[in-house]
């Protein structure tokens, strides 16, 4: 049984790398770049460990924006994702009910700052509009959609990465968590930058390719091609049910 096991998790992982190679940035690889890929050894599967928390990365109006074509929904969010973002949210709050029954840690960040942290935001000087992100402008405010339930953690950052200058790494400490889920917006900026400093600090990451969005595609592909080369698993949605139904440890 045990051997069988090992050669089903095996064909599993097989399976995962070849969705990698064929994923969604390969139309903008050439052959050599292709080949290169297939031969270098990247992208191999880590795998995920038995106590998982799902984080959801800034999941705020101002991000998420209006459920339409992005340049429909400019004049109102000019820093939303749109349409692409929205499915996103859908597929996150299918993450979210399997997590919540299954008792997994559901943590968020929300992107924003007092007045007399303006001076020290890492973003304003490269986008402008700091009125925006106000603790109290309602743009920062998560959709109603993926609101947190009872008991979830809500992180507030200044920061790309979820660790810079926040609780995040106490708290999954005393969870005793061993795996993040990222979920959330956007793939080029937040998303990766989280992944980067999990690896960093021991943790595996995983990541369900529908559960993130970005706005610009090519940022979005480029970067789900590096996190799958050198520190995520890139999960499709059935898979990333299926761990999360399977034996965990509470």
């Amino acid at each position: 049984m045990e051997r069988m096991d090992r050669r089903a998790l095996s064909v599993s992982r097989d399976r995962s790398r070849e969705r990698g190679a064929d994923a969604v940035w390969r139309k903008y690889l050439s052959h050599d770049e292709l080949l290169l890929l297939d031969r270098s050894g990247y992208g191999k599967v880590r795998g995920l460990g038995k106590r998982p928390a799902v984080l959801v990365i800034d999941c705020q109006y101002n991000h998420i924006g209006a459920d339409l074509p992005i340049m429909e929904q400019l004049e109102l969010y000019p820093t939303g994702g749109g349409a692409r973002a929205w499915a996103a949210v859908r597929e996150i709050a299918r993450v979210l009910a399997v997590a919540r029954v299954r008792e997994v840690p559901v943590m968020y960040t929300r992107y924003c700052y007092e007045k007399q942290d303006i001076p020290f935001d890492s973003f304003v000087s490269k986008r402008g509009n700091p009125g925006a992100y106000l603790s109290d402008a309602p743009g920062t405010e998560i959709v109603v959609e993926l609101l947190p339930h009872d008991g979830a953690l809500v992180v507030r950052k200044l920061h790309a990465s979820a660790f810079f200058g926040t609780g995040l790494i106490r708290y999954l400490v005393d969870l005793r968590v061993d795996t993040l889920l990222l979920t959330g917006v956007s793939t080029s900026g937040c998303v990766r930058a989280t992944a980067i400093d999990a690896v960093t600090r021991g943790y595996r990451v995983g990541i369900a390719t529908s559960c993130v969005a970005d706005r610009i595609e090519v940022s979005h592909c480029a970067t789900l091609l590096d996190l799958w080369m050198k520190y995520a698993d890139l999960l499709d949605m059935d898979d990333l049910l299926a761990y999360l139904e399977g034996p965990l440890e509470k």
